[in-house]
């Protein structure tokens, strides 16, 4: 034998004395040492598994028995419970007897929650789109899939922070029910339809299963708007535009007048220049560029003096962005964003409606809400002021509680050259239109006074 193999077998030998050793490796524990030792070792692990896999079913049941047992079914089993216990340990009949009784309720329960996942259900609407106070309708189908009669249900449809509930039949195996679904008067925002959820619920509402199923519908619930004057007209006319260097053959932008040349229209011939020459001569243009209208909304919370007037305030500021999105206009939709309060003050954020389409702009205004913590009407014109695009008219749409002092302040971001509107929403004012310090205020009471104040607005 070999040093090194006598060094190893004292080694193991003294391993096997002091009782072995533990090796943890990637894939598990590995115990070698004495039988006893072992033993241990996996009755502890043993232990540990079992453990939590009673803990792991015990809060699965307690989960199922939250959901599925109502107050009126927990105090039915309480009454179950004491009766037992009192009655048999003090040999009460009439505790007995009430034990009996609430143990017969709950098993005549059980029977009315089966087959809450026998339904195949289809949830539809008839518009992804409507417009605030009115209603939406759709329809709901509902057909048993199982092998066997189901008996008479609910159906729970969550509308926004609403419940509808739909009535489902005795359906015996391959039947189906088709029902409408009319839900109610919407308030503006993005509504959520669905997911639809089969209940099944014993008459006395102690037991309660539900299943709900993946199917959900965003409406969009668009403001109420008014028809305004088109953009070529009023407060919001802007004809000529910003001339460029660009020399064109038509535009409104008069620049000097050349020789005629193959190709040129008609139309553009100078006749006094022509019979002073002799030549034939045509007018030319420089190019205009169609300045751009920014819409400011305000949305902080203490600028509106309650949830009705911003929701005017909204309603103003989406007729005047549809009526410029329809004219084709440039136009910059703009509105504060939610900034976090430890760094108000610190952080300005804004979000902006999209403006490519009357569709896309209402859907943009849709989800507009009302904020506790963002900037003041002030600092949103400043950033709008600010993206160095070239202004022509700004509307800046604010609530009853922006006093005057802070509009013209406002107005101070913008271009010297650019139109100022300002729109306060008062719900309680009367209609009226003033011009404060180079910009003008209207004061809207209703969505139905706007139309007519910027057409006074014009002729003023």
């Amino acid at each position: 034998m070999t040093p090194t193999d006598s060094r190893l077998t004292r080694t193991s030998t003294r391993g096997d004395t002091a009782g072995g050793s533990t090796t943890l490796g990637a894939t598990g524990t590995h115990v070698s040492g004495t039988r006893r030792d072992r033993a241990l070792v996996g009755a502890v692990v043993g232990l540990t598994r079992v453990t939590r896999a009673v803990v792991a079913a015990v809060a699965q049941a307690a989960r199922w028995v939250a959901r599925t047992v109502r107050p009126a079914g927990v105090l039915v089993v309480v009454a179950a419970t004491l009766g037992l216990v009192f009655g048999l340990v003090f040999g009460w009949v009439e505790w007995l007897v009430a034990a009996v009784i609430a143990l017969v309720l709950l098993a005549t329960a059980v029977p009315f929650l089966f087959g809450a996942r026998s339904y195949a259900v289809d949830l539809s609407l008839a518009h992804e789109r409507a417009v605030a106070g009115s209603a939406v309708a759709g329809a709901i189908g509902v057909r048993n899939t199982g092998p066997r009669t189901t008996l008479p249900g609910r159906l729970d449809i969550p509308v926004g922070e609403g419940l509808v509930e739909v009535e489902v039949p005795l359906l015996r195996p391959g039947h189906a029910v088709d029902d409408p679904l009319e839900l109610p008067d919407l308030r503006r925002g993005i509504v959520s339809v669905g997911p639809a959820t089969t209940v099944r619920a014993d008459p006395l509402g102690l037991l309660r299963r539900e299943h709900a199923f993946p199917d959900v519908h965003d409406l969009y619930v668009h403001p109420r708007t008014v028809t305004l004057p088109s953009t070529s007209a009023g407060l919001i006319r802007d004809l000529e535009g910003s001339p460029t260097r660009r020399l064109v053959d038509a535009d409104m932008a008069f620049h000097a007048i050349r020789e005629y040349a193959p190709g040129d229209s008609r139309r553009q011939v100078h006749w006094k220049s022509t019979a002073k020459t002799g030549r034939l001569m045509v007018r030319q243009y420089e190019e205009t560029r169609r300045s751009r209208m920014a819409l400011i909304l305000a949305i902080a919370q203490d600028e509106y003096a309650d949830a009705d007037e911003f929701e005017l305030a909204v309603s103003c500021a989406a007729s005047i962005g549809l009526r410029a999105v329809r004219d084709a206009r440039e136009v910059d939709i703009v509105a504060g964003g939610d900034v976090p309060r430890v760094i108000r003050g610190r952080l300005r954020a804004v979000q902006r409606v999209p403006a490519a389409s009357p569709r896309g702009m209402l859907d943009g205004f849709s989800g507009i809400d009302l904020l506790e913590t963002t900037m003041p009407v002030g600092e949103v014109c400043r950033v709008a002021g600010e993206s160095g695009e070239r202004l022509s008219i700004a509307f800046v749409v604010t609530g009853s509680r922006v006093p005057l002092s802070r509009l013209r302040q406002a107005a101070l971001h913008f271009p010297a050259d650019a139109t100022v509107v300002g729109v306060r929403c008062d719900e309680r004012a009367h209609p009226r239109m003033q011009a404060v310090s180079g910009m003008t205020v209207l004061t809207v009471g209703t969505i139905d006074d706007l139309a007519g104040l910027l057409v006074r607005g014009a002729t003023a």
